[in-house]
C-alpha cells in the first residue's frame, strides 16, 4: 500500500478541517460545524457485510462511516455566500436506524477562522430543508437571542419551499417558522450569485437544489446529498435511507458522476469524510473519487 493510499484512507475516516480551493478570482472553502457517524448498513440498504468488510478504509473504529457537517463559503469580490449552515450547536444521538451520532456548533469559529464574520454573508443558500443543512440559520448567536446571520438572505428553492409542510409534518414547525421571514425562493438556472447558478434536482428532497460555480476555466458542483458518501461514487446505484425518491436520486446520481468525470471540474461532497473535495477519475485503479486539494 503507498503512502498516498493511506493517507487518502486515513482522510475517509476522519471529518474534514478548513480546506480552500480556488476558481479563478472566486475562492470556495469548506467550513466546518461539526461531524456524523453513519451506520453503514442501515444508510446504504442495498449494501451487505461483506461490501464492508472488502473497503473497511471506509469505516471508522467502530464501524461507522463518517461524515462532515458544515457549511461551503463562495467569496468574490469581497462578496460573501454560504451554502448551507451545518448542523448548529446542538449534539443528537439516536440507538437505531442510519444516524448514529451528530454534532455541531463549530461554525461560527470556523468562519473567524477563515476571516470572515456571520455579518459578512449576504446570502445563505440552502440545497435543501434538513436539520444537518438549516442549523444555524434557525438558532440565535451564541449568547443572545439575534439570528446568528444578521444580514443574510435565506435562498430556498421554489419547490422545496411550497412543500415545507413535509417538514412541519416532521415536528419542525419551529425551524419553518425561523426560516420564513427571510425567505427568497430561487428557481432553476439562476444566478444567484457572481458565477453560481441554481440547478433543482429533486430526489433526496422534492425541491433539492445543487450549485453550479465557475470561474478560473474551471467549475465546481456544490452537490449537496445527492451523494452522502464517497463510496457512492463507485456505486451510484446505493441510494440513501434518508432520500425521498431513491430511484429518482439514483438515476440522477450516475449522470451526475460522469459530469464529476469532465475536465476540469470538481464536486463538493458536504458529507464527505476529509475529501469534500474531489474529482472523479474512473481508471479502474482504487476508489473513483480523487481529492483535490488546490
Amino acid at each position: 500500500m503507498t503512502d498516498v493510499t493511506v493517507n487518502r484512507n486515513e482522510r475517509l475516516r476522519r471529518p474534514a478541517g478548513i480546506r480552500s480551493i480556488r476558481l479563478g478570482d472566486t475562492k470556495v472553502s469548506y467550513v466546518p460545524d461539526g461531524d456524523v457517524r453513519l451506520r453503514p448498513l442501515d444508510l446504504l440498504q442495498d449494501t451487505t457485510d461483506e461490501v464492508w468488510a472488502a473497503h473497511p478504509e471506509y469505516l471508522d473504529a467502530t464501524g461507522h462511516l463518517v461524515g462532515s457537517i458544515g457549511s461551503l463559503l463562495v467569496e468574490h469580490g469581497g462578496r460573501a455566500l454560504l451554502i448551507d449552515a451545518g448542523f448548529g450547536p446542538q449534539t443528537l444521538e439516536m440507538p437505531e436506524g442510519p444516524l448514529g451520532a451528530i454534532h455541531g456548533g463549530a461554525l461560527p469559529q470556523s468562519l473567524a477562522e477563515l476571516g470572515r464574520s456571520p455579518e459578512d454573508i449576504e446570502a445563505v443558500a440552502f440545497t435543501h430543508l434538513h436539520a444537518d443543512h438549516l442549523g444555524w440559520a434557525c438558532h440565535p448567536a451564541p449568547g443572545g437571542d439575534r439570528p446568528v446571520f444578521t444580514r443574510a438572505d435565506y435562498l430556498i428553492s421554489e419547490s422545496e419551499w411550497d412543500r415545507r409542510d413535509i417538514l412541519e409534518d416532521q415536528g419542525m414547525t419551529e425551524q419553518v417558522a425561523a426560516l420564513a421571514s427571510r425567505v427568497r425562493t430561487i428557481t432553476d438556472g439562476q444566478e444567484i450569485f457572481p458565477g453560481v447558478h441554481v440547478r433543482i434536482t429533486p430526489g433526496h428532497t422534492v425541491g433539492h437544489a445543487e450549485y453550479v460555480i465557475t470561474g478560473g476555466g474551471r467549475r465546481l458542483i456544490a452537490f449537496g446529498d445527492a451523494v452522502h458518501s464517497p463510496v457512492q461514487i463507485d456505486h451510484p446505484a446505493w441510494s440513501a435511507a434518508f432520500d425521498h425518491d431513491r430511484a429518482r436520486t439514483a438515476d440522477h446520481r450516475r449522470r451526475l458522476v460522469a459530469e464529476l468525470a469532465e475536465p476540469d471540474t470538481i464536486g463538493f461532497g458536504v458529507h464527505f469524510a476529509d475529501v469534500v473535495f474531489g474529482h472523479v477519475q474512473q481508471d479502474g485503479d482504487g476508489p473513483a473519487w480523487r481529492p483535490v486539494d488546490a
